[in-house]
């Protein structure tokens, strides 16, 4: 056989175990499985992709260097991805997540680029097509960088979590996109330099824009858009590239990506289109910030009593339970609890977290047991029939007035409705609105009681006093 045909036939292995990869990510019980597949798959397909590029047409004395380049760029990459995941919290995550996002965008630009300055012979009638793909897979790349660079730098709290709210933000956005479609016939006729600067510009502020405008309290999805718009970029750079591996991974992501974002706006009852349009998110007014009434208080001791007492209890963790690092003791808390007879089950929202899916590992790392972990669409006709429910770290996701109030910021996103609980006890370090900028009535309602603190400390303080 022929290095080509090899090749080929490596590709196709890869390519099905990026499908099994993302096949075994979809469940806790094979997660483990599917990312080792994934690895599999892109070792396969690096090795092959090396082997290809020596064997196809590599020759003198430049052909060494080459390949000691690629394989110093692969080592270098490796040595800096091991690194980072070793040091990474869970908490940083979601931005470590965005940030990967724009190197594959800031990739698609520089093969785009690279298209255009060395495309060598390419026959006549194929131009066309040619120069529309180097224009494209700029554009998508330019508008994944940025927004990814945006989204990291939100998610890290580098920059303020509120969305920017030009005038006539959304007609800007329409400009913009009018803007490329010309430019880009205008490039396939004339192939001008300043044509595909323009673009690459272009495509940058409009990245910048789109994510700007997003609140911090719908980043989950921008993150999970972000994810497939990289894909696509991913895509883009294989069809100049004429490599079908790197376009049906990218074809596999971006879809990916695009259907998880959809299932996430459903969830949270927004528009999937305005999450492409970076048109969602709206401030929360300074009012919103302001506490509403008289809020109280109980101790650790009390909140043990409480539940020792308590024939069943749900847990809702958020962003704060991971900061916290709360997910051993949590689990400790459960596995005592249960011992006592009581009938413990988490409550989990569909963007708790600020990643799809983040506290359900922080709970699978802490070995809690999966059967009692239920989503919201699970739990939620069950809370009113609940003695107590635990609010740990979570904010937006149990906040009423999304349910209540039509003005809200959150206004119509679904909410677990913890309120309708016998007893909610909220674990917060202080009275502060959520990452959405809105302050929660939760807080003070009849049956909420409010245990300030760090959360880990407060839930071994509950065990102790058990």
């Amino acid at each position: 056989m022929t290095v080509d045909a090899l090749a080929g036939a490596a590709y196709i292995v890869a390519a099905l175990l990026f499908i099994l990869s993302l096949a075994g990510l979809s469940r806790h019980e094979s997660a483990r499985a599917g990312v080792a597949y994934g690895i599999s798959g892109m070792t396969i397909a690096l090795v092959a992709t090396l082997a290809l590029s020596v064997a196809g047409g590599w020759g003198g004395p430049g052909a060494t260097l080459g390949l000691v380049l690629m394989i110093g760029a692969v080592a270098v990459g490796a040595a800096i991805g091991l690194w980072r995941a070793r040091v990474v919290e869970m908490t940083g995550m979601p931005e470590l997540i965005a940030l990967l996002h724009s190197f594959v965008g800031l990739a698609a630009v520089i093969v785009g680029w690279n298209g255009y300055l060395s495309h060598g012979e390419i026959a006549p009638e194929l131009a066309g097509i040619h120069n529309a793909e180097v224009f494209i897979g700029v554009f998508i790349g330019g508008v994944t960088f940025t927004g990814s660079i945006v989204a990291n730098l939100k998610l890290s709290a580098r920059i303020s979590s509120k969305p920017l709210m030009l005038p006539g933000k959304n007609v800007l956005n329409v400009l913009a996109l009018v803007a490329f479609l010309a430019l880009t016939v205008w490039f396939v006729i004339d192939q001008q330099l300043w044509l595909l600067i323009a673009v690459t510009l272009l495509s940058f502020a409009l990245g910048w824009h789109l994510v700007a405008s997003i609140g911090g309290g719908d980043m989950p999805v921008v993150v999970s858009m972000l994810n497939s718009y990289s894909g696509w970029a991913a895509a883009a750079a294989g069809f100049l590239l004429n490599n079908d591996l790197l376009i049906v991974t990218g074809a596999l992501v971006g879809s990916s990506g695009a259907y998880l974002s959809y299932i996430m706006c459903k969830a949270m009852n927004r528009s999937f289109l305005s999450v492409i349009a970076g048109g969602f998110g709206i401030a929360a007014p300074t009012a919103g910030e302001e506490e509403q009434g008289e809020h109280r208080e109980i101790t650790a001791e009390s909140a043990a009593e409480l539940l020792g007492s308590a024939q069943t209890v749900v847990i809702t963790p958020g962003y704060g339970m991971a900061v916290a690092k709360a997910q051993y003791p949590v689990a400790d808390l459960v596995a005592k609890l249960r011992e006592r007879g009581v009938d413990v089950r988490f409550g989990i929202h569909p963007v708790a977290g600020r990643l799809p899916g983040h506290m359900n590992v922080l709970l699978a790392e802490a070995k809690v047991p999966y059967d009692i972990v239920l989503s919201m669409e699970e739990i939620n006709d069950d809370l009113a029939a609940t003695s107590v429910v635990l609010v740990i770290g979570a904010n937006d996701t149990v906040n009423p007035a999304a349910a209540e109030d039509p003005g809200s910021p959150i206004a119509g996103m679904p909410v677990l409705r913890v309120w309708e609980a016998e007893n909610v006890i909220v674990f917060k370090r202080s009275m502060a609105a959520g990452y959405a900028g809105v302050q929660n009535p939760l807080f003070f309602r009849e049956n909420a009681q409010m245990l300030f603190g760090d959360a880990k400390e407060r839930v071994e303080d509950i065990i102790r006093a058990l």
